[in-house]
Protein backbone atom coordinates (compact mmCIF):
# COMPACT_ATOMS: atom_id res chain seq x y z
CA UNK A 1 0.00 0.00 0.00
CA UNK A 2 3.10 2.52 0.92
CA UNK A 3 4.52 1.62 -2.48
CA UNK A 4 0.74 2.20 -4.26
CA UNK A 5 0.63 5.81 -1.92
CA UNK A 6 4.32 6.77 -3.10
CA UNK A 7 4.17 5.64 -6.85
CA UNK A 8 0.83 7.77 -7.26
CA UNK A 9 1.77 10.99 -5.16
CA UNK A 10 5.39 10.99 -7.53
CA UNK A 11 3.17 9.92 -10.50
CA UNK A 12 0.65 13.12 -9.95
CA UNK A 13 3.84 15.44 -9.08
CA UNK A 14 5.50 14.71 -12.70
CA UNK A 15 2.33 14.72 -14.49
CA UNK A 16 1.22 18.33 -12.23
CA UNK A 17 4.30 19.46 -14.31
CA UNK A 18 4.48 18.75 -17.31
CA UNK A 19 1.10 19.39 -17.77
CA UNK A 20 1.31 22.83 -16.93
CA UNK A 21 4.77 23.48 -18.61
CA UNK A 22 2.84 22.52 -21.67
CA UNK A 23 -0.52 24.43 -21.15
CA UNK A 24 1.95 27.64 -20.44
CA UNK A 25 3.64 27.34 -23.33
CA UNK A 26 0.45 27.18 -25.08
CA UNK A 27 -1.02 29.81 -22.99
CA UNK A 28 2.62 32.32 -22.91
CA UNK A 29 2.47 32.62 -26.63
CA UNK A 30 -1.10 33.40 -26.93
CA UNK A 31 -0.65 36.27 -24.71
CA UNK A 32 2.33 37.46 -26.53
CA UNK A 33 0.22 37.09 -29.85
CA UNK A 34 -2.79 39.05 -28.57
CA UNK A 35 -5.12 36.29 -27.96
CA UNK A 36 -7.21 36.75 -24.90
CA UNK A 37 -7.38 33.59 -22.63
CA UNK A 38 -10.45 33.21 -20.99
CA UNK A 39 -9.30 29.87 -18.51
CA UNK A 40 -6.09 28.34 -17.59
CA UNK A 41 -6.96 25.33 -16.13
CA UNK A 42 -4.19 22.39 -14.61
CA UNK A 43 -6.52 19.37 -14.36
CA UNK A 44 -10.03 18.63 -15.60
CA UNK A 45 -13.42 18.36 -13.66
CA UNK A 46 -14.58 20.17 -10.21
CA UNK A 47 -12.56 23.41 -9.40
CA UNK A 48 -10.32 22.69 -5.89
CA UNK A 49 -8.41 26.40 -6.62
CA UNK A 50 -9.79 29.15 -8.58
CA UNK A 51 -8.71 32.57 -9.39
CA UNK A 52 -9.75 35.36 -11.55
CA UNK A 53 -6.89 38.17 -12.32
CA UNK A 54 -7.18 41.68 -13.00
CA UNK A 55 -7.31 41.01 -17.28
CA UNK A 56 -10.02 38.68 -16.65
CA UNK A 57 -8.29 34.79 -16.99
CA UNK A 58 -9.60 32.64 -14.69
CA UNK A 59 -6.80 30.49 -13.08
CA UNK A 60 -8.20 26.90 -12.02
CA UNK A 61 -6.87 23.83 -10.29
CA UNK A 62 -9.24 21.03 -11.21
CA UNK A 63 -9.75 17.37 -8.88
CA UNK A 64 -8.74 15.11 -12.20
CA UNK A 65 -4.85 15.54 -12.65
CA UNK A 66 -5.00 14.19 -15.89
CA UNK A 67 -4.02 16.58 -18.11
CA UNK A 68 -4.95 20.62 -18.62
CA UNK A 69 -6.37 23.46 -21.07
CA UNK A 70 -6.04 26.46 -22.32
CA UNK A 71 -9.29 28.13 -23.09
CA UNK A 72 -8.60 31.02 -25.41
CA UNK A 73 -11.80 33.54 -26.83
CA UNK A 74 -12.97 31.94 -30.44
CA UNK A 75 -16.30 33.04 -32.30
CA UNK A 76 -16.39 28.93 -33.48
CA UNK A 77 -16.48 28.82 -30.13
CA UNK A 78 -18.98 30.90 -28.69
CA UNK A 79 -19.63 34.46 -29.99
CA UNK A 80 -17.51 37.54 -29.27
CA UNK A 81 -18.58 40.96 -28.21
CA UNK A 82 -17.79 43.35 -31.25
CA UNK A 83 -14.64 45.23 -28.86
CA UNK A 84 -13.22 41.93 -28.22
CA UNK A 85 -13.26 39.87 -31.80
CA UNK A 86 -9.43 41.54 -32.73
CA UNK A 87 -8.10 39.38 -29.20
CA UNK A 88 -10.54 35.94 -30.95
CA UNK A 89 -7.60 32.93 -31.57
CA UNK A 90 -9.42 32.64 -35.04
CA UNK A 91 -8.76 36.32 -35.99
CA UNK A 92 -5.42 36.34 -35.63
CA UNK A 93 -2.96 35.41 -38.45
CA UNK A 94 -2.36 31.89 -39.22
CA UNK A 95 1.59 31.93 -38.54
CA UNK A 96 0.38 33.07 -35.18
CA UNK A 97 -2.43 30.56 -34.54
CA UNK A 98 0.44 27.96 -35.49
CA UNK A 99 2.75 29.89 -33.15
CA UNK A 100 0.25 28.83 -30.39
CA UNK A 101 -0.43 25.44 -31.27
CA UNK A 102 3.23 24.55 -31.57
CA UNK A 103 4.16 26.65 -28.37
CA UNK A 104 2.87 23.43 -25.96
CA UNK A 105 5.56 20.59 -27.37
CA UNK A 106 7.93 23.38 -27.83
CA UNK A 107 7.65 23.81 -24.13
CA UNK A 108 8.03 20.14 -23.23
CA UNK A 109 11.67 20.40 -25.32
CA UNK A 110 12.55 23.53 -23.26
CA UNK A 111 11.84 21.60 -19.60
CA UNK A 112 13.42 18.09 -21.44
CA UNK A 113 16.45 20.46 -22.02
CA UNK A 114 15.97 22.07 -18.32
CA UNK A 115 15.85 19.27 -16.34
CA UNK A 116 18.95 17.54 -17.92
CA UNK A 117 20.63 20.99 -17.47
CA UNK A 118 19.88 20.53 -13.71
CA UNK A 119 20.60 17.07 -14.12
CA UNK A 120 24.13 17.49 -15.24
CA UNK A 121 24.99 20.15 -13.13
CA UNK A 122 23.90 18.15 -9.58
CA UNK A 123 25.98 15.43 -11.23
CA UNK A 124 24.82 11.97 -11.99
CA UNK A 125 26.09 8.87 -9.77
CA UNK A 126 26.73 6.14 -12.84
CA UNK A 127 28.49 2.98 -13.23
CA UNK A 128 31.05 1.89 -16.25
CA UNK A 129 29.03 -0.45 -18.58
CA UNK A 130 31.63 -3.23 -17.27
CA UNK A 131 30.31 -6.95 -18.48
CA UNK A 132 29.53 -9.84 -15.89
CA UNK A 133 29.09 -13.24 -17.03
CA UNK A 134 26.86 -13.46 -20.42
CA UNK A 135 23.46 -15.49 -19.92
CA UNK A 136 24.26 -19.24 -21.75
CA UNK A 137 22.41 -19.39 -24.92
CA UNK A 138 21.95 -16.16 -26.10
CA UNK A 139 22.88 -13.36 -28.56
CA UNK A 140 25.32 -12.30 -26.23
CA UNK A 141 26.99 -15.12 -24.99
CA UNK A 142 27.31 -16.61 -28.78
CA UNK A 143 29.01 -12.94 -29.94
CA UNK A 144 32.54 -13.70 -28.07
CA UNK A 145 32.00 -11.07 -25.54
CA UNK A 146 33.58 -12.04 -21.81
CA UNK A 147 33.21 -10.90 -18.39
CA UNK A 148 35.14 -7.86 -17.19
CA UNK A 149 35.36 -6.26 -20.91
CA UNK A 150 33.87 -2.90 -20.90
CA UNK A 151 31.91 -1.42 -23.31
CA UNK A 152 33.18 1.35 -25.35
CA UNK A 153 30.83 1.82 -28.26
CA UNK A 154 27.69 0.40 -29.87
CA UNK A 155 27.18 1.48 -33.09
CA UNK A 156 29.29 4.53 -33.31
CA UNK A 157 27.85 5.64 -30.06
CA UNK A 158 30.06 6.31 -27.32
CA UNK A 159 28.52 4.72 -24.18
CA UNK A 160 29.75 6.45 -20.38
CA UNK A 161 27.15 4.22 -18.72
CA UNK A 162 24.73 1.60 -19.01
CA UNK A 163 21.83 3.75 -19.40
CA UNK A 164 23.86 4.87 -22.79
CA UNK A 165 24.32 1.39 -23.36
CA UNK A 166 20.14 0.91 -22.90
CA UNK A 167 19.20 3.34 -25.29
CA UNK A 168 21.68 2.83 -27.81
CA UNK A 169 20.26 -1.00 -28.20
CA UNK A 170 16.73 0.36 -28.13
CA UNK A 171 18.09 2.09 -31.46
CA UNK A 172 19.32 -0.62 -32.79
CA UNK A 173 16.07 -3.08 -32.64
CA UNK A 174 15.19 -4.25 -36.18
CA UNK A 175 18.94 -4.35 -37.23
CA UNK A 176 20.44 -7.26 -38.09
CA UNK A 177 23.62 -6.91 -36.93
CA UNK A 178 25.22 -4.40 -34.04
CA UNK A 179 28.91 -3.51 -34.13
CA UNK A 180 30.13 -3.47 -30.72
CA UNK A 181 33.19 -1.78 -29.42
CA UNK A 182 34.67 -3.36 -26.20
CA UNK A 183 37.98 -2.65 -24.01
CA UNK A 184 39.89 -5.68 -22.69
CA UNK A 185 39.92 -5.18 -18.76
CA UNK A 186 43.10 -6.68 -18.42
CA UNK A 187 45.28 -5.25 -21.57
CA UNK A 188 42.65 -1.99 -22.11
CA UNK A 189 43.12 -3.15 -25.73
CA UNK A 190 39.79 -2.03 -27.67
CA UNK A 191 38.42 -5.08 -30.46
CA UNK A 192 35.42 -5.09 -32.10
CA UNK A 193 32.86 -7.92 -31.75
CA UNK A 194 29.04 -8.33 -33.91
CA UNK A 195 26.09 -9.54 -32.62
CA UNK A 196 23.83 -11.47 -34.74
CA UNK A 197 20.48 -9.38 -34.05
CA UNK A 198 18.34 -11.28 -36.60
CA UNK A 199 16.13 -12.75 -34.60
CA UNK A 200 16.15 -10.69 -31.67
CA UNK A 201 13.47 -9.42 -29.70
CA UNK A 202 12.15 -6.83 -27.38
CA UNK A 203 10.50 -8.84 -24.44
CA UNK A 204 7.29 -7.04 -23.30
CA UNK A 205 7.54 -8.59 -19.74
CA UNK A 206 11.25 -8.23 -19.73
CA UNK A 207 11.51 -4.21 -20.98
CA UNK A 208 15.53 -3.84 -20.57
CA UNK A 209 17.00 -4.33 -24.17
CA UNK A 210 20.27 -5.11 -22.29
CA UNK A 211 18.92 -8.25 -20.77
CA UNK A 212 17.19 -9.81 -23.69
CA UNK A 213 20.88 -10.03 -25.50
CA UNK A 214 21.98 -11.79 -22.36
CA UNK A 215 24.18 -9.27 -21.25
CA UNK A 216 24.91 -9.03 -17.99
CA UNK A 217 25.97 -5.69 -16.06
CA UNK A 218 29.23 -6.81 -13.70
CA UNK A 219 27.83 -6.83 -10.30
CA UNK A 220 29.95 -7.12 -7.14
CA UNK A 221 30.05 -11.03 -5.32
CA UNK A 222 26.88 -11.69 -3.00
CA UNK A 223 27.70 -14.01 -0.10
CA UNK A 224 25.36 -16.57 1.44
CA UNK A 225 25.32 -14.13 4.85
CA UNK A 226 22.42 -12.74 5.85
CA UNK A 227 23.06 -8.33 6.10
CA UNK A 228 19.16 -7.45 6.93
CA UNK A 229 15.92 -9.35 7.93
CA UNK A 230 12.72 -7.36 7.27
CA UNK A 231 10.46 -7.17 10.83
CA UNK A 232 7.76 -9.01 11.00
CA UNK A 233 8.21 -10.81 7.85
CA UNK A 234 8.66 -14.76 7.30
CA UNK A 235 12.42 -14.58 7.43
CA UNK A 236 12.48 -12.77 10.79
CA UNK A 237 9.45 -14.71 11.64
CA UNK A 238 11.87 -18.17 11.41
CA UNK A 239 14.51 -16.97 13.43
CA UNK A 240 17.36 -15.78 10.91
CA UNK A 241 19.68 -13.24 12.34
CA UNK A 242 21.38 -10.43 10.63
CA UNK A 243 24.90 -12.35 10.17
CA UNK A 244 24.18 -16.11 9.95
CA UNK A 245 25.69 -18.13 6.39
CA UNK A 246 23.11 -19.70 4.56
CA UNK A 247 23.79 -23.22 4.14
CA UNK A 248 21.08 -25.77 2.44
CA UNK A 249 17.33 -25.66 1.53
CA UNK A 250 15.66 -28.96 2.12
CA UNK A 251 18.99 -30.86 2.09
CA UNK A 252 20.26 -29.21 -1.15
CA UNK A 253 23.99 -27.44 -0.62
CA UNK A 254 23.68 -23.57 -1.31
CA UNK A 255 26.73 -22.79 -3.69
CA UNK A 256 25.13 -18.92 -4.22
CA UNK A 257 22.45 -16.56 -3.22
CA UNK A 258 20.53 -17.10 -6.39
CA UNK A 259 19.99 -20.81 -5.18
CA UNK A 260 18.47 -19.52 -2.66
CA UNK A 261 16.42 -16.97 -4.08
CA UNK A 262 15.32 -19.58 -6.64
CA UNK A 263 14.08 -22.27 -4.24
CA UNK A 264 12.06 -19.59 -2.22
CA UNK A 265 10.43 -17.96 -5.24
CA UNK A 266 9.24 -20.95 -6.16
CA UNK A 267 7.64 -22.38 -2.75
CA UNK A 268 5.27 -19.39 -2.15
CA UNK A 269 3.63 -20.46 1.27
CA UNK A 270 5.43 -23.73 1.64
CA UNK A 271 7.29 -25.49 4.02
CA UNK A 272 10.88 -25.25 3.83
CA UNK A 273 13.73 -26.74 6.01
CA UNK A 274 16.81 -24.58 5.90
CA UNK A 275 20.51 -24.94 7.78
CA UNK A 276 22.37 -22.06 8.87
CA UNK A 277 25.51 -20.91 10.13
CA UNK A 278 25.50 -19.13 13.67
CA UNK A 279 28.22 -18.38 15.71
CA UNK A 280 30.55 -21.61 14.37
CA UNK A 281 26.89 -23.80 15.08
CA UNK A 282 24.65 -24.92 12.73
CA UNK A 283 21.01 -24.46 13.24
CA UNK A 284 17.85 -25.90 11.24
CA UNK A 285 15.01 -24.11 11.14
CA UNK A 286 11.53 -23.72 9.39
CA UNK A 287 11.10 -20.82 6.76
CA UNK A 288 7.30 -20.44 5.17
CA UNK A 289 7.66 -18.08 2.07
CA UNK A 290 4.36 -15.56 1.67
CA UNK A 291 3.07 -15.24 -1.27
CA UNK A 292 3.16 -11.87 -3.78
CA UNK A 293 2.21 -11.73 -7.28
CA UNK A 294 4.81 -10.61 -9.70
CA UNK A 295 3.98 -10.83 -13.50
CA UNK A 296 1.20 -12.61 -12.98
CA UNK A 297 2.49 -15.14 -11.29
CA UNK A 298 2.59 -16.15 -7.27
CA UNK A 299 6.47 -16.28 -6.02
CA UNK A 300 7.79 -16.55 -2.83
CA UNK A 301 8.99 -13.44 -0.41
CA UNK A 302 10.87 -13.94 2.64
CA UNK A 303 12.35 -10.57 3.48
CA UNK A 304 15.89 -11.27 3.66
CA UNK A 305 18.92 -9.45 2.05
CA UNK A 306 22.23 -10.81 1.54
CA UNK A 307 25.84 -8.79 2.04
CA UNK A 308 27.24 -7.51 -0.85
CA UNK A 309 30.78 -6.62 -2.09
CA UNK A 310 31.46 -3.30 -1.85
CA UNK A 311 31.04 -1.91 -5.91
CA UNK A 312 34.58 -0.97 -7.28
CA UNK A 313 35.94 2.37 -7.30
CA UNK A 314 37.37 2.14 -10.67
CA UNK A 315 33.60 1.22 -12.19
CA UNK A 316 32.18 4.27 -10.78
CA UNK A 317 31.94 7.65 -13.00
CA UNK A 318 29.86 10.97 -11.73
CA UNK A 319 29.05 12.58 -15.17
CA UNK A 320 28.84 15.99 -13.79
CA UNK A 321 29.66 19.19 -15.95
CA UNK A 322 30.02 22.72 -15.25
CA UNK A 323 27.03 25.49 -15.95
CA UNK A 324 28.09 26.03 -19.45
CA UNK A 325 28.99 22.74 -20.66
CA UNK A 326 25.73 21.54 -18.56
CA UNK A 327 23.99 23.11 -21.71
CA UNK A 328 25.37 21.31 -24.70
CA UNK A 329 25.22 18.03 -22.84
CA UNK A 330 21.41 18.60 -22.30
CA UNK A 331 20.50 20.12 -26.02
CA UNK A 332 22.55 16.64 -26.84
CA UNK A 333 20.42 14.09 -24.88
CA UNK A 334 17.50 15.96 -25.69
CA UNK A 335 18.06 15.46 -29.16
CA UNK A 336 19.16 11.92 -28.74
CA UNK A 337 16.41 10.72 -26.97
CA UNK A 338 14.10 12.46 -29.68
CA UNK A 339 15.14 10.67 -32.13
CA UNK A 340 15.05 7.43 -30.31
CA UNK A 341 11.28 8.28 -29.35
CA UNK A 342 10.64 8.90 -33.25
CA UNK A 343 12.27 5.94 -34.14
CA UNK A 344 11.14 3.81 -31.82
CA UNK A 345 7.18 4.86 -32.63
CA UNK A 346 8.24 4.23 -36.55
CA UNK A 347 9.11 0.42 -35.25
CA UNK A 348 5.73 0.07 -33.23
CA UNK A 349 4.12 1.20 -36.39
CA UNK A 350 5.78 -0.91 -39.22
CA UNK A 351 5.86 -4.21 -36.34
CA UNK A 352 9.69 -4.46 -35.74
CA UNK A 353 8.65 -3.56 -32.25
CA UNK A 354 6.00 -5.23 -30.93
CA UNK A 355 3.02 -3.12 -29.44
CA UNK A 356 2.95 -5.04 -26.52
CA UNK A 357 5.55 -2.65 -25.07
CA UNK A 358 3.61 -0.13 -25.30
CA UNK A 359 3.05 1.37 -21.61
CA UNK A 360 0.30 3.54 -20.06
CA UNK A 361 0.07 5.38 -16.55
CA UNK A 362 0.39 2.40 -14.05
CA UNK A 363 3.54 1.87 -15.70
CA UNK A 364 4.41 5.58 -15.63
CA UNK A 365 3.86 6.16 -12.03
CA UNK A 366 6.05 2.96 -11.33
CA UNK A 367 8.59 4.78 -13.14
CA UNK A 368 8.20 8.34 -11.49
CA UNK A 369 7.90 6.62 -7.75
CA UNK A 370 11.08 4.49 -8.70
CA UNK A 371 13.31 7.35 -9.75
CA UNK A 372 11.84 9.49 -7.24
CA UNK A 373 12.86 6.94 -4.45
CA UNK A 374 17.01 6.76 -6.10
CA UNK A 375 17.18 10.20 -5.84
CA UNK A 376 16.46 13.87 -7.84
CA UNK A 377 18.44 13.80 -9.92
CA UNK A 378 16.72 10.55 -11.73
CA UNK A 379 13.43 11.75 -10.82
CA UNK A 380 14.95 14.92 -13.49
CA UNK A 381 15.95 12.41 -15.68
CA UNK A 382 12.31 10.90 -15.82
CA UNK A 383 10.81 14.14 -16.23
CA UNK A 384 12.90 14.74 -18.70
CA UNK A 385 12.50 11.65 -20.63
CA UNK A 386 8.38 11.66 -20.31
CA UNK A 387 8.49 15.59 -21.36
CA UNK A 388 10.22 14.46 -24.57
CA UNK A 389 7.44 11.67 -25.28
CA UNK A 390 4.71 14.04 -24.42
CA UNK A 391 6.48 16.70 -26.60
CA UNK A 392 6.65 14.29 -29.65
CA UNK A 393 3.20 12.58 -28.73
CA UNK A 394 1.54 15.66 -29.36
CA UNK A 395 2.67 16.55 -32.80
CA UNK A 396 1.43 13.21 -34.00
CA UNK A 397 -0.85 14.49 -37.18
CA UNK A 398 -4.30 13.68 -35.42
CA UNK A 399 -6.72 16.04 -35.24
CA UNK A 400 -6.80 16.29 -31.75
CA UNK A 401 -3.62 17.02 -30.84
CA UNK A 402 -1.83 19.95 -31.59
CA UNK A 403 0.08 18.12 -34.53
CA UNK A 404 -3.56 17.73 -36.10
CA UNK A 405 -4.32 21.50 -35.94
CA UNK A 406 -0.63 22.03 -37.59
CA UNK A 407 -1.57 19.90 -40.25
CA UNK A 408 -4.93 21.89 -40.51
CA UNK A 409 -3.07 25.37 -40.56
CA UNK A 410 -0.57 23.80 -43.39
CA UNK A 411 -3.56 22.75 -45.51
CA UNK A 412 -4.54 26.27 -45.04
CA UNK A 413 -1.17 27.70 -46.00
CA UNK A 414 -1.68 26.15 -49.42
CA UNK A 415 -5.12 26.39 -50.48
CA UNK A 416 -5.41 30.26 -48.71
CA UNK A 417 -8.06 28.87 -46.74
CA UNK A 418 -8.98 27.25 -43.73
CA UNK A 419 -10.04 23.44 -43.77
CA UNK A 420 -13.87 23.47 -43.37
CA UNK A 421 -15.47 23.28 -39.75
CA UNK A 422 -17.25 19.76 -41.08
CA UNK A 423 -13.99 17.96 -42.18
CA UNK A 424 -12.49 18.97 -39.12
CA UNK A 425 -15.08 17.96 -37.03
CA UNK A 426 -15.00 14.43 -38.87
CA UNK A 427 -10.86 14.72 -38.35
CA UNK A 428 -11.61 15.09 -34.34
CA UNK A 429 -14.15 12.13 -34.11
CA UNK A 430 -11.08 9.89 -36.01
CA UNK A 431 -8.24 11.18 -34.10
CA UNK A 432 -9.95 10.59 -30.62
CA UNK A 433 -11.23 7.08 -31.57
CA UNK A 434 -6.96 6.17 -32.21
CA UNK A 435 -5.85 7.94 -29.72
CA UNK A 436 -8.39 6.42 -26.95
CA UNK A 437 -7.65 3.52 -28.93
CA UNK A 438 -4.12 3.37 -28.32
CA UNK A 439 -4.67 4.40 -24.83
CA UNK A 440 -6.83 1.43 -23.99
CA UNK A 441 -3.99 -0.67 -25.42
CA UNK A 442 -1.54 0.86 -23.41
CA UNK A 443 -3.25 0.22 -20.35
CA UNK A 444 -4.41 -3.18 -21.01
CA UNK A 445 -0.60 -4.25 -21.32
CA UNK A 446 -0.12 -2.06 -17.55
CA UNK A 447 -2.56 -4.58 -15.91
CA UNK A 448 -0.99 -7.78 -18.17
CA UNK A 449 2.55 -6.61 -16.70
CA UNK A 450 1.10 -6.65 -12.98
Amino acid sequence: MNEIIWNTTFFVIALGILVTVHEFGHFWVARRCGVKVERFSIGFGKALWRKTAKDGTEYVVALIPLGGYVKMLDERVAQVAPELRAQAFNNKSLSQRSAVVAAGPMANFLLAIMAFWLMFVIGVPAVKPVLGEMAPSTVASQSGLVAGQEIIEIAGERTLDWESVNFVLVSQLGSDSIEMTVKDAQTSLLSTVKLDTRDWQLDSEQQSPILSLGLRPFSPAVSLTVSQVVDGKPADIAGLQKGDRLLAVDGNTLNQWQDFVDVVQAKPEQDMEIEVLRDGQTQRLTLVPESRVYQGHASGYVGLAPEIAEYPEEYRIDLHYGIVESIGKSLERTWHLSKLTVSMIGKLVTGVVSLDNLSGPISIAKGAGATADYGLVYFLGFIALVSINLGIINLFPLPVLDGGHLVFFAVEAVTGKPVSERVQEIGFRIGAVLVMALMTLAVFNDFMRL
